[in-house]
């Protein structure tokens, strides 16, 4: 066999071990005609997601929100899943459903630019939308001064009928009060922690259903101090005109994580990746900070979003979302059936 022919053969295994896999490859990648997503985000976000990835993908979008009922639809499905895509609800509900093995890892190519505050170090999830949770004020009511400077100061009675809170069906504050507890029972203090949560309980003039009549009270002077998640808190500082001042707090402040992932066993898995790529990169989520006041997870996205995301600074408490995830729902039964009103009556 001369030189000529050994060229010849080595150019041909080249384009064996090159050609040949990247066709397959592509063969992979075709797109399905429709991707499934299960969401806990409102319909009018989640239209105007699936509209911008249909625009640029072609692939249609079927999405079902299912509020509080996604993670046990998807556990019930997990022989035969029924979705592709999980989007929406928080981290601790992704950690739990990792454990579950229901999801398929996927590395979008906009992952490592995300903080690992907000994703699993594993692949199986990401955060596509921060949420802080922090303490308020109304500044016509109570001094910066006399405001409480971290959580733990409004236990203090002084604060006694002054604030007003969400009850622990909303989201925001089942995890503010699941992470208050977990403060101390990481210190092995937990009953301490009860206490804390009662005597802060006797300071509550009022709990709320809603956001909009928790925010309303605080802007008529009913109390001066609450929390919320962040986006609402400036909602209504800038559109309602309302004299809001955001603490952030000395141990700081719950951060929820809401999440995306692909669901393991998709019906349509390259369509799935696809809209994990698009729905948490930066253009989906500068899309929705601009019309929806949802703060993104990356730094690209945060650019592009409302001023105050960039600027407002606040300090991230030390929440452990995994470990919290197996407490939270028998930690908020027992607030609601033991602590809620019952502090009342000690001061």
């Amino acid at each position: 066999m001369n030189i000529s022919t050994h060229i010849k053969w080595a150019v041909l295994a080249l384009l064996v071990i090159l050609v040949i896999p990247a066709a397959a490859m592509a063969a992979d990648a075709k797109l399905e005609d429709k991707v499934v997503v299960y969401s806990t985000h409102g319909e009018s976000m989640l239209e105007l997601v699936a509209d911008a990835f249909e625009e640029k993908t072609g692939v249609a979008v079927e999405f079902i929100n299912l509020k509080g009922e996604l993670a046990d639809r998807v556990r019930a499905e997990k022989a035969n899943p029924q979705s592709d895509v999980m989007y929406g609800a928080p981290s601790s509900v992704y950690q739990e459903l990792k454990k579950e093995d229901l999801f398929a890892p996927f590395t979008p190519a906009w992952a490592a630019k995300i903080n690992p505050l907000f994703k699993d170090k594993d692949g199986y999830w990401y955060g596509t939308i921060q949420t802080p949770v922090l303490m308020f004020y109304n500044s016509k009511m109570i001094s910066k001064a006399d405001a409480p400077k971290d959580w733990w100061d409004l236990a203090d009675s002084k604060y006694k009928n002054k604030i007003v809170s969400r009850n622990a069906l909303s989201s925001s504050a089942r995890a503010t009060y699941s992470a208050l507890l977990q403060q101390f029972d990481k210190k092995g203090e937990l009953k301490q922690g009860w206490e804390f949560l009662k005597d802060m309980d006797a300071n509550v003039k009022r709990y709320y259903g809603s956001g909009s009549l928790q925010f309303q009270a605080v802007g008529r002077k009913e109390a001066p101090l609450s929390f919320a998640v962040l986006n609402s808190v400036i909602d209504n500082k800038i559109k309602n005109k309302m004299d809001l001042e955001i603490i952030d707090a000395e141990s700081g402040s719950p951060v929820i994580t809401d999440g995306i992932a692909v669901i393991k066993g998709a019906k349509h898995p390259n369509a799935a990746k696809e809209f994990v790529e698009f729905a948490g990169g930066a253009e989906a989520q500068a899309m929705l900070a601009n019309k929806f006041n949802r703060m993104p997870t990356l730094p690209e996205a945060i650019a592009k979003a409302p001023k105050w995301m960039g600027e407002i600074k606040f300090r991230v408490m030390d929440v452990d979302w995994g470990a919290l995830a197996s407490k939270q729902s028998a930690w908020m039964q027992k607030w609601d059936m033991e602590i809620k009103d019952s502090g009342k009556d000690k001061k």
